[in-house]
């Protein structure tokens, strides 16, 4: 069964939306980074935490400040979850346990909003907003700081600073979340998603059954949730919940969110290192590995040789009927080609081939756009490693940006794309080795190992999303993909500041008829390139062993 008009027309009218925002936002974020005026409620925020948003930090410093602030995110979202009890509205639900509510708060804090939990069973309405919400906000602002400070790597020479990052951490937040996340809120409450903070309430269900159902402040945690590209429910439904995310539109409208902010950071970099042709070549690699695997998915969603399934028109098992293949293909690429997590479908009910690319979306390191920062940030050490190959195939000193390339600068990059890879397949090799481990997987075979590899995968990507089949509310999986999580979060930060550092201290090396012209679309062609072979290629025999074996079984 081929992909209707109707799943082309979704496409299209994504794309257009992104292009028409891509320019004005990206501008505007630009302006914001540059700008030496505080806002009031900024100027108050800054003396109530003690710091000074006009001091320039170097690199160490820089790293200090997103350590710090993460330490203390981590500790106080820990304890609000272990006193829930005794908070209001905590509606009857008792403390987290002390290796949930350590896996919870390190997956808010390190944007990943893994859930191994049900957060309408688990989690009250405190620590949902005052907790859960607010680390959708701040980390999503970490995400774009540390992108910004490399960007300032690049644009600056002859000085080692890279901006502050309290100032970053807070305009970010005040100036650009905030307001285009109470606008979307508005119109998810418009469209059907709801926002109170009432008590259980009971509803009828299609078969004439009664079931208590909580509410809650889901459309505010929704529209941050996908803006932010963090992907933590409040429902364990996650965006398949009509709560969530009521009608197709809706759905189409939190694709845009999870979109917006990563593809339009392109034209704020294009602007801040003075060359807007710079950003449309990233923004081309990025646009074209996600057309690419969208076609891929909604393929293989759609064409199945059994009579069932053809009869379904596509492989509908775990898909929502307001949906489709076409739309949960589309939110399923999207959402994995983040670091968003957020799923209108259970990956896990995938075809073998179909969950294989959402697996691979994420391995590649989610840079195509990628999370709020993490992608523009990922995008950049892939653009540094392929001048880096570039060079020596032509036998000159690679440079990108007016900048050297030189050892120091490559071991940072190949430092950061090597983390992730290990802490993935460590993980799942320890995790398929030990025979508790391994009993938390509903499936044998090829997909119970999928289901492991994808869980890890998830975690140190800092993704989010489950495969659904995997019982991950264990003390091992807790505490493991916890680790994942904040390893695979602030490790490649460390590379990446240093990389800034070690950039902005150099002289900007003139143009000359030698040099790789990386605004043209043969270098995003090599970029591209050099994303699949070095980062895909690393998880091949991985994959050969789940999704692969699976889909030629």
């Amino acid at each position: 069964m081929s992909p209707t008009a109707a799943d082309v027309l979704q496409v299209l009218a994504l794309v257009v939306a992104l292009a028409l925002v891509h320019r004005p936002l990206g501008d505007y974020m630009a302006a914001v980074y540059t700008s030496r005026r505080h806002l009031r409620a900024e100027r108050w925020i800054y003396r109530c935490i003690g710091a000074d948003p006009d001091a320039e930090m170097r690199w160490p410093a820089y790293l200090r400040g997103v350590l710090a602030f993460s330490v203390v995110s981590v500790l106080f979202l820990y304890l609000l979850q272990r006193v829930q009890n005794h908070l209001p509205g905590s509606l009857g639900f008792a403390a987290v346990t002390p290796q949930q509510a350590f896996n919870t708060a390190a997956s808010f804090v390190a944007n990943t909003n893994w859930q191994s939990y049900s957060g309408e069973s688990t989690m009250g309405h405190v620590v949902q907003t005052g907790g859960l919400a607010v680390q959708n906000f701040v980390s999503a602002a970490v995400g774009i700081a540390v992108a910004i400070a490399l960007v300032r790597g690049f644009a600056r020479s002859r000085t080692g600073e890279l901006g502050n990052f309290w100032s970053d951490l807070v305009r970010t937040t005040v100036r650009i979340l905030l307001p285009i996340a109470f606008v979307a809120a508005v119109v998810l409450v418009a469209c059907g998603a709801i926002e109170n903070f009432a008590g259980w309430h009971e509803v009828t269900t299609v078969t004439g059954a009664h079931q208590a159902m909580p509410a809650g402040a889901v459309a505010s945690q929704e529209a941050i949730k996908e803006l932010g590209t963090n992907g933590g429910g409040y429902f364990n439904a996650n965006s398949a919940h009509p709560f969530e995310n009521p009608t197709a539109f809706t759905n189409l409208f939190e694709i845009f969110l999870i979109l917006v902010i990563p593809f339009s950071l392109t034209r704020t970099f294009g602007k801040l290192v003075g060359s807007l042709k710079q950003g449309y070549a990233i923004l081309a690699a990025m646009g074209v590995i996600w057309l690419v695997f969208t076609v891929l998915m909604t393929w293989s969603e759609s064409a199945h040789p059994g009579a069932a399934l053809q009869a379904a028109h596509g492989a509908m098992e775990g898909k929502e009927q307001r949906f489709g293949v076409g739309a949960s293909s589309l939110f399923a690429t999207s959402t994995t080609l983040t670091s968003t997590g957020a799923v209108d479908a259970f990956h896990s009910s995938f075809s073998a081939f179909g969950g294989g690319i959402a697996m691979l979306g994420m391995m590649l390191g989610e840079i195509a756009p990628g999370g709020t920062g993490s992608g523009l940030y990922g995008m950049l050490i892939m653009a540094v490693i392929a001048v880096f190959i570039a060079g020596l195939m032509v036998g000159r000193t690679p440079e990108y940006l007016g900048k050297k390339i030189g050892s120091r600068q490559i071991k940072y990059a190949a430092c950061y794309i090597l983390i992730t890879p290990a802490l993935v397949l460590v993980f799942t090799a320890l995790s398929m080795a030990l025979p508790t481990p391994i009993r938390s997987a509903a499936n044998p075979g090829a997909h119970g190992f999928s289901e492991v590899l994808y869980a890890f995968t998830s975690a140190a990507n800092n993704n989010g999303s489950a495969f659904a089949g995997l019982n991950a509310n264990t003390d091992w999986f807790n505490t493991t993909t916890g680790l994942a999580m904040l390893l695979g979060r602030f490790l490649p930060m460390v590379f990446v500041l240093a990389l800034a550092g070690s950039l902005a201290e150099q002289r900007p090396v003139p143009e000359t008829a030698g040099t790789l012209r990386t605004e043209k679309p043969l270098f995003a062609g090599l970029l591209v390139g050099t994303v699949i072979i070095v980062t895909g290629l690393t998880y091949f025999p991985a994959l050969a062993l789940g999704p692969i074996a699976e889909g030629l079984s």
